[in-house]
């Protein structure tokens, strides 16, 4: 069907029941792209109805070169998402009548540059996915609106946002290499025996609490490496960059109050992900396997093993298969520390201001007055050199009220004024010089670590006989008859993923893969092994519009937060 075609079912329709409109559902052949209405909403106050607009290749005229591996082709898509929304606020006038009338929409990101379903490049085709309200007067369809919307301001804002004529080449090759280069450093941050690296130059602190933009002005301190860890690295595109590597091992940021210790871990903690052009972090990388850790009091835990951290509770409690209803602070630390590993993270990001007190540490004056006997945990600065020892796993913590972390890192950074400076030997000869030393505690070993297997019939997404896998907001997921509350779990950046990881778990469980054999980062890995070879629509029931990647340790966040969630363990010796 063709432009005609289109507007001559919008005029039939025009005053009649909303559902009307969805004798428009199907492909329309508009003059330069194809038109696709894939669902239409059955009412004005309805989730909007989902379009797609595709130029064939040839036309759209992209090379490529700028897709030619997976991270170009994830930031030229990125790209015109961010495009496609640019020509919206352009071209589109909204306000067309009741409810979402004349809502045109796109799903085009935040500071982060991620895997969205919302464009698609290939040899075939450039796509552009977005949501559309059909424009109503009360509930009556006002088919003339519509044509206006679908046949005059969509096609402005296609030929704007998809062809590559009517773009920025220098601003979209600008995006495609910063991708690239900070997806390369990631991928050899291992090799290069580091947990992350911050670019001199970098700008980490943000527009203010409630907003991820950089922070601008004459406040801007713009971070400077110490020259102990500062290196230079040639990225493919950029060239060469000095910047501070953080090594592997155990790192402690100190620092006085206000002087960017914690705004260092949050740019640490979103370097697992790539940043766009002038975020001021697009140069601070962390490996792929780092996961912020905190205290979570009120969470669900399901057998988990948290005896490295806490045994001989009173009663007799289980803590090698440690299941509770409203964890504690240390109970939840712990929980999340072991979660975290079982599901492969090698990286461990902790704040003490989000952390439980008396799982970071126990000093010597408490355990002068509650002798070890009477004390079932064994605190974290007790564990972390065990941790690093046999499972390779490296901590970045930022302390500034406990010395006694001095006696069990290996690098210390000051952080003063947002710039760091290394102190560790200072440090060190602090805590040689004390005399009252804390007994150490916990032994030499942190222990196994035991895998779960998830059961299938406790991830039920069904309400009412129907699949309910909504988002509301990044932190909270609707699945079946439950609220995930995942709102602390920190690197969870995009609302497009908690939708992701929704309907991953909901695959997860149709493909038979929570089967109470196959251990849940396997489970996991079998979803993400069919998105890489078929794409992030396999987990959809017909081509998404808005989601986003999020990472295998994000999915077994919300997996171990469902309430209804049961395992059984799987014992190993290592993972």
């Amino acid at each position: 069907m063709d432009a005609a075609r289109l507007k001559e079912l919008l005029g039939r329709i025009d005053g009649r029941g909303y559902k009307a409109y969805r004798e428009i559902s199907g492909s329309y052949a508009l003059p330069g792209f194809t038109l696709f209405i894939d669902y239409v909403q059955g009412d004005p106050f309805a989730a909007p109805s989902r379009l797609r607009a595709a130029v064939e290749q040839p036309l759209a005229g992209f090379d490529r070169s700028l897709y030619s591996s997976p991270t170009r082709r994830m930031a030229l898509e990125d790209y015109l998402a961010r495009a496609f929304d640019r020509a919206i606020r352009s071209h589109v006038r909204g306000g067309r009548g009741t409810g979402k009338s004349g809502l045109i929409a796109v799903d085009a990101g935040g500071q982060e540059i991620l895997e969205r379903t919302a464009a698609v490049v290939n040899d075939r085709f450039v796509e552009a996915r977005f949501m559309a309200g059909l424009p109503a007067s009360g509930r009556r369809c006002l088919g003339r609106e519509a044509a206006a919307m679908l046949l005059e301001e969509v096609p402005r804002v296609v030929r704007q946002a998809l062809f590559y004529e009517a773009l920025d080449a220098r601003e979209l090759s600008a995006h495609i290499e910063a991708a690239e280069d900070q997806e390369w450093l990631r991928e050899r941050l291992q090799e290069m025996r580091l947990v992350a690296f911050v670019a001199d130059g970098s700008v980490l602190p943000r527009a203010s609490g409630v907003s991820d933009l950089p922070l601008k002005g004459g406040q801007v301190v713009r971070f400077v490496s110490p020259p102990e860890l500062k290196l230079e690295v040639s990225l493919p595109n950029r060239g060469r960059i000095t910047g501070m590597g953080i090594p592997e091992g155990v790192t402690l940021v100190a620092g006085g109050g206000y002087h960017g210790k914690s705004t260092l871990l949050e740019a640490l903690m979103r370097g697992v992900c790539c940043h766009i052009p002038g975020d001021g972090r697009e140069l601070v990388v962390a490996r792929a396997d780092a996961v912020k850790i905190r205290a979570e009091d009120g969470r669900r835990v399901e057998k988990v093993n948290i005896s490295p951290f806490i045994s001989n509770l009173p009663f007799g409690v289980d803590t090698v298969a440690f299941s509770t209803e409203n964890a504690s602070g240390s109970t939840s630390q712990a929980a999340n520390i072991v979660e975290a590993l079982e599901a492969g993270a090698r990286v461990l990001l902790m704040d003490e201001d989000t952390s439980a007190t008396n799982f970071m540490i126990r000093d010597e004056l408490m355990q002068r007055l509650i002798p070890k006997e009477k004390e079932p945990i064994t605190p974290y600065i007790d564990q972390v050199q065990n941790l690093h020892r046999e499972y390779s796993v490296s901590t970045i913590l930022v302390m500034g009220g406990s010395g006694d972390y001095f006696e069990v890192v290996d690098n210390v950074i000051a952080m003063d004024n947002y710039l760091p400076r290394m102190v560790t030997e200072q440090a060190r000869r602090i805590a040689g010089e004390r005399r009252d030393a804390r007994s150490r505690e916990g032994g030499e070993r942190f222990g196994p670590l035991v895998r779960r297997a998830p059961l299938a019939e406790s991830i039920d997404p069904l309400r009412g006989g129907k699949e309910r896998v909504l988002a509301r907001e990044p932190g909270f997921l609707l699945f079946g008859r439950q609220t995930v509350d995942l709102s602390q779990v920190e690197q969870l950046l995009d609302i497009s993923q908690t939708r992701a990881i929704g309907d991953m778990m909901s695959y997860a469980r149709r493909r038979g893969y929570f089967d109470g054999r196959t251990a849940l980062p396997q489970a996991i890995t079998r979803v993400f092994d069919e998105i890489a070879r078929e794409g992030l629509d396999v987990i959809s029931s017909f081509p998404g519009a808005d989601h986003a990647l999020p990472r295998p340790f994000e999915v077994a966040a919300a997996l171990n937060r469902l309430r209804s969630l049961k395992v059984k363990q799987i014992r190993e010796k290592e993972m």
